[in-house]
């Protein structure tokens, strides 16, 4: 896809909706919100191709730590230490603890109704016939647990593994993935297993190392990923934002094309260094700034203020569990 491409989708993008749930918006920027029910259902009324982006934010609701929230350090490890490629080329046995015990934790965990609506949207997004694409960072598939389908794993998937030697992705649901990380990865313990590297993991086709298919600090999206994103944006009508600050993440390969409302851009951006370089690369494109968007903003539990700014009842959220 031409460099251009996100940049042209972003202008496509007329409606934005965001469950900012993870940080304070500064008040003169509340202002440019609206939180009117009425209002967001007469604009996804007219919307023809409708993308929802989901963070760490819905999970969270469902017990699964964030990187950065309460459940950011394991042991003493800060987890965001422990997803790079350089510490699983250090010491894949303690990054194979740690995934083992993501793992555990999320096969425990069920969707909550921030999931089961967003999979009821489709649903109904496919009976009105609009187009709809779920692009997740979530790696832990509760959006396929609660329903949903063609999810858009940007960062990948617990549930498969890589091959570091031969590239083979397979789907891998056993709990423990290999015996000799049953009963290791307790966040609690202040021991390493230290499991020799030929116990860990290993590929059927060749026998080398496995490590989780998700995407570590440090490494890009995958290509087939990319070009699903930018086919996503591209004609979208409608973003819904659910569960995290970081919808110009989906800009970001082409921010010196992207023009957006600087202040919607930066009010998304917890990182002051990104803040500052995108607010450069806007300021020197100000007169192309976009400031026709219209956004709405529902704080709150994704879990209760999705189903209600969606307009989804009880009796069609126990339906999608049923399902």
């Amino acid at each position: 896809m031409p460099r251009a491409g996100v940049a042209a989708s972003a202008f496509k993008l007329r409606n934005i909706w965001h469950i900012h749930n993870l940080h304070r918006v500064r008040s003169q920027q509340t202002r440019l919100m609206s939180d009117s029910v009425e209002e967001f259902s007469s604009v996804f009324q007219h919307a023809k191709k409708v993308v929802v982006l989901t963070g760490a934010g819905i999970s969270a609701e469902s017990g699964i730590p964030t990187f950065r929230g309460e459940g950011g350090l394991w042991r003493d490890f800060d987890a965001t230490e422990l997803a790079t490629p350089g510490a699983f080329a250090a010491n894949p046995s303690l990054v194979w603890e740690f995934y083992h015990y993501r793992r555990t934790i999320v096969a425990g965990a069920s969707p909550n109704a921030g999931h089961y609506a967003v999979a009821a949207l489709q649903r109904r997004c496919r009976r009105l016939g609009k187009d709809f694409i779920l692009l997740t960072q979530n790696i832990d598939g509760l959006h396929a647990k609660a329903g949903s389908t063609d999810v858009v794993e940007l960062h990948g998937s617990l549930w498969e593994t890589r091959c570091c030697h031969c590239k083979a992705v397979e789907a891998n649901r056993n709990m423990p993935i290999c015996p000799a990380l049953d009963g290791k990865g307790a966040p609690d313990t202040v021991h390493e297993a230290n499991i020799p590297s030929m116990q860990l993991p290993r590929c059927n086709k060749c026998n080398g190392l496995l490590r989780p298919r998700v995407i570590w600090f440090g490494e890009c999206l995958e290509r087939d990923v990319l070009r699903r994103t930018d086919d996503a944006l591209q004609g979208c009508d409608l973003l819904l934002v659910v569960g995290t600050s970081a919808v110009v993440y989906l800009f970001w390969r082409n921010m010196m094309e992207v023009e957006l409302h600087t202040d919607f851009v930066e009010s998304l951006l917890q990182d002051d260094r990104l803040r500052s370089r995108i607010g450069l690369a806007l300021r020197e494109k100000s007169q192309y700034l976009l400031v026709a968007f219209r956004r709405f903003k529902f704080q709150g539990p994704s879990s209760v203020k999705l189903p209600t700014a969606l307009g989804i009842g009880e009796d069609e959220l126990a339906e999608m569990k049923e399902t």
